[in-house]
């Protein structure tokens, strides 16, 4: 990890879907237990969590979620969609976040990977959106710009955005899932890639990381299908989220970095039975890849807020007519960027 980042520096925030954490907490205790993590208990989750000791944490359930935003706006955090509410609280320049279903991955030497430390790495070395390098990302140990690269491009632009990738379960949707159900992604590839500027990409934030006090407020919850269920094959949001960040960075000169760090992820859920669920969204990106590569933010739109804001006017005007969950979207975002704002740095600790 850099040296000039300190662990004090760094949250990490957590999902909870499911009760128990025992196992998942244990698996990552010789990572987790250097910083402070952020547990963000699923409202609609009734049983109690269960956490085993030795963690500096705090944990947010339903009451510490309405004490903060509100009962009439705590139910954006439903699901998946709860990591938002750590995003909102966290008060660290970086955060990463981890779905409760993943644990860490071994290198092809068999190494645990620290997908903490890498994570860092990305977000504090430059990125080079601009002209894409061959030999990946020139920044990491034995990698360099290639023949052809322009030196004046060569000192890159800061990283806001870290996307980890994962073993065993790919990020398929239900149909491929459906239609390859033993198939695993087994290959563990050395490398980091710069995403190009205006290339577009689906994130997904099982494992990712960013910096909080550049972008935070570009990562929000605000498209959701109708009855979207609690597994990943039937969720929207984060998909959303990254397209609209990625515009977001495009527009502010902010690069994006994919590839490692791995984690490794465990099956869940019945891609058959999510089939009939997810179908609303595959052909919802139909129309939303393409807005999304269309939009351009204009000069007074200097901040990540300023950018939301543009993004959800642009959303009501041109794909409010298409669906009415697209005029609550865009609602969603800019009731995020007020909520954003509002929270400041006002947030006491849970049962404060």
């Amino acid at each position: 990890m850099s040296l000039s980042i300190k662990d004090d520096e760094i949250d990490i925030v957590i999902g909870a879907l499911r009760p128990d954490l025992t196992s998942f907490m244990n698996e990552w205790r010789t990572i987790f237990s250097r910083f402070h993590l952020i547990i963000v208990k699923d409202p609609d989750l009734k049983e109690e969590l269960k956490i085993p000791e030795g963690f500096n944490l705090d944990v947010y359930k339903k009451p510490d979620i309405d004490r903060v935003v509100g009962t009439s706006t705590s139910t954006i955090f439903s699901g998946y969609s709860c990591r938002y509410f750590g995003y909102l609280v966290s008060r660290k320049k970086y955060i990463i976040s981890v779905d409760d279903d993943c644990y860490p991955a071994k290198d092809n030497k068999g190494i645990l990977v620290d997908a903490v430390a890498q994570h860092i790495t990305n977000l504090t070395t430059p990125a080079t959106p601009f002209f894409f390098n061959t030999l990946y990302d020139p920044f990491t140990e034995g990698a360099d710009f290639v023949r052809g690269y322009p030196f004046s491009l060569r000192s890159g632009v800061q990283c806001a955005l870290s996307c980890g990738l994962w073993l065993n379960l790919a990020d398929y949707d239900a149909p491929t899932q459906a239609l390859k159900p033993e198939e695993r992604n087994s290959r563990y590839v050395d490398a980091v890639l710069t995403v190009p500027a205006r290339t577009l990409m689906p994130i997904s934030g099982i494992n990712i990381a960013f910096n909080r006090e550049v972008i935070g407020p570009a990562l929000l919850p605000s498209l959701r299908l109708g009855g979207e269920g609690k597994f990943r094959w039937e969720t929207m949001e984060d998909i959303w989220s990254g397209m609209c960040v990625k515009v977001v960075c495009d527009h502010l000169g902010l690069g994006v970095k994919t590839g490692m760090p791995y984690v490794w992820r465990n099956d869940r859920g019945d891609a058959i039975a999510s089939l009939r669920k997810e179908w609303e969204g595959v052909k919802l990106m139909e129309e939303v890849v393409p807005f999304f590569q269309s939009v351009r933010l204009s000069r007074e739109a200097t901040t990540t807020e300023d950018c939301v804001a543009e993004v959800a006017n642009v959303v009501k005007e041109q794909l409010e007519s298409k669906d009415p969950m697209f005029a609550r979207a865009a609602k969603a975002m800019v009731d995020w960027v007020k909520l954003w704002k509002s929270v400041g740095s006002s947030t006491s600790s849970p049962g404060a």
